[in-house]
């Protein structure tokens, strides 16, 4: 168990991002192993693991625009479904 508020390892930046995404609180629970202390020491690593990954800053998103062949296959499938919606239709007298 590792308590996040009460942390003096995480600078305010990081408490904040890991408090956001975990928690006041992190666990891990480990029973792969027959022996206790091991089951310890994996529990730690992986509560290690959660608060190094939520304490990542996230990468900033950039926005991009569709290529011309995605766009052409969009306008194609949209062609193709409305042909397909057609020939449903009863024949016209």
């Amino acid at each position: 168990m590792f308590d996040v508020e009460g942390s003096e390892g995480l600078s305010d930046a990081e408490r904040s991002r890991v408090l956001e995404r975990l928690g006041g609180v992190v666990r891990a629970i480990a029973q792969d192993e027959r022996s206790q202390l091991r089951n310890r020491e994996l529990a730690v690593e992986r509560v290690l693991e959660q608060v190094r990954k939520a304490a990542r800053p996230r990468r900033k998103r950039t926005a991009t625009a569709p290529t011309k062949a995605s766009r052409e296959r969009r306008l194609e499938d949209k062609r193709q479904r409305g042909k397909t919606k057609r020939l449903r239709q009863p024949p016209a007298d």
